[in-house]
């Protein structure tokens, strides 16, 4: 067999294993699970006129995370209810790698760290979605 020929072959043969061992690694990978939490205000908020700077900075942080969580891909979306005071609460669907991490993640919101905001944790998928 001619030298360039077992080359070319070669190379096919080493294209291929690349191809190959990509391939296996993008299944290897796990996919994102989604997770939802439910925030609700601190019973010393629900009246709005209990809300310190110091309340309202925290919100303004809080935003700000949600923001950059959704702009980095990691959040699906976020909403509240505009319901008044002890009635209203957050909801906020994300994707991550497993639960542990879902808590580390609802646990860096600053609302929840610096306590303003009671979260709940649950397993979720969005089913239907428009587009």
């Amino acid at each position: 067999m001619p030298k360039s020929i077992r080359l070319l072959l070669l190379s096919l043969v080493s294209l291929s294993a690349l191809f190959t061992a990509g391939a296996a690694e993008e299944k290897a990978a796990p996919k994102p699970k989604q997770f939802l939490y439910v925030l609700r205000l601190v019973s010393r908020l629900h009246d709005d006129t209990a809300w310190t700077d110091a309340d309202k900075a925290i919100i303004g942080r809080h935003f700000a995370h949600l923001k950059t969580a959704t702009a980095d891909r990691k959040v699906v979306f976020v909403g509240r209810t505009s319901e008044p005071g002890e009635h209203t609460f957050g909801l906020i669907v994300f994707e991550s790698t497993d639960e542990a991490a879902a808590r580390v993640f609802m646990a860096s919101d600053p609302a929840v760290a610096e306590k303003i905001m009671t979260a709940e944790l649950h397993p979720f998928q969005v089913v239907l979605q428009r587009k």
